[in-house]
């Protein structure tokens, strides 16, 4: 199957014609890590082709969604790059704590939803952010966001492990300090605070890394690009230790309850949701991440010592997954 092939979005979205050389290249490089985690993911799962729905921001600028449906491995996945800019509304100002001005944001955004219920759900986003203030005598004002993080239906501790490892030599490649602080933030951030229990088991997770930092723009920029750039190799080779085992009905249910919990979060508590929804973002973009099924039963209680409240047991913070 060859790689998926797509046209540049500069020929079909109104891109800023203000863009800096920084914000250039933060396209390009984006626009780069989903044509290649697309390409990587259709090779893998053998079957699903992702479908592109290229759309623009009214205001200014725009992205591409693509969607895969119906694979072999993935039941439905969305790998999304969007770039956009304008005026920065009082809502959005307040919301940011930042002046009134213009702003620019792109970034890529990724969900899969596997069809076995033994191969786990991931997550994965990079962002960049940047204002300008019609006050010339400021600075512009801009950060990276970014993170990922992985929600086993069946917690396996030796890809626990796997995906910890993976996420800390990616972070101790830019400084000695980001696994440790961006895990923890990381086992913050991904937790159901009305369930009390973590989403799945972390990952890394950071916002607002900005030149108050020891690494200047370029090197935050390296990071945040190796971050995804490391996505499809550590889900291929988790995904692939699991793809092919068989499951029961039993299994399948379960899946679609801890669905239902990664459905909740996303509702409740996920900023970028939150926040799309509250500005009047893309409605179909904002909700790609919600999986195809999911069910909710009323207080369902595992059975003592089996492999679903073994999960539940470690769906905790603070857990020292990588050693």
């Amino acid at each position: 199957m060859a790689l998926l092939r797509r046209p540049s979005i500069n020929s079909s979205v109104r891109l800023d014609p203000n863009m800096n050389r920084y914000t250039e290249e933060i396209v390009e490089a984006f626009q780069s890590i989903q044509d290649d985690i697309c390409g990587q993911l259709e090779l893998f799962d053998g079957k699903g082709i992702f479908k592109e729905d290229l759309w623009e921001r009214r205001e200014g600028g725009g992205g591409r969604t693509r969607i895969l449906s119906d694979g072999n491995v993935i039941e439905k996945g969305g790998v999304n790059f969007s770039a956009v800019h304008g005026p920065i509304s009082a809502q959005l100002a307040n919301a940011l704590k930042v002046d009134p001005g213009h702003f620019f944001a792109s970034g890529v955004s990724i969900v899969l939803h596997p069809c076995n219920p033994h191969v786990p759900i991931i997550h994965m986003n990079i962002r960049y952010f940047e204002t300008s203030s019609p006050d010339s005598s400021k600075d512009p004002v801009w950060w990276f966001g970014g993170g990922i993080d992985l929600t086993p239906h069946y917690i396996v501790e030796e890809d626990s492990r796997y995906f910890h490892r993976q996420l800390k030599t990616i972070c101790d490649r830019h400084h000695h300090s980001f696994y440790n602080e961006f895990k923890l933030w990381a086992d913050d951030y991904f937790y159901i605070k009305h369930r009390e229990e973590t989403r799945g088991i972390g990952g890394i997770f950071f916002d607002k890394l900005d030149h108050k930092r020891e690494l200047n723009k370029d090197q935050l920029f390296d990071f945040v690009c190796d971050v995804g750039r490391g996505f499809a190799p550590i889900y291929k080779e988790i995904a692939g230790r699991h793809k092919h085992k068989s499951f029961t009905d039993q299994e399948k249910q379960w899946q679609l309850l801890r669905r239902g919990r990664y459905v909740e979060f996303n509702l409740v508590y996920d900023r970028g949701t939150k926040f799309g929804l509250e500005t009047g973002g893309r409605i179909e973009s904002i909700l790609m991440s919600l999986p195809e099924y999911a069910r909710w039963t009323y207080d369902f209680k595992p059975e003592e010592n089996s492999r679903e409240a073994q999960t539940l047991d470690l769906l905790k913070k603070g857990i020292d997954w990588h050693h």
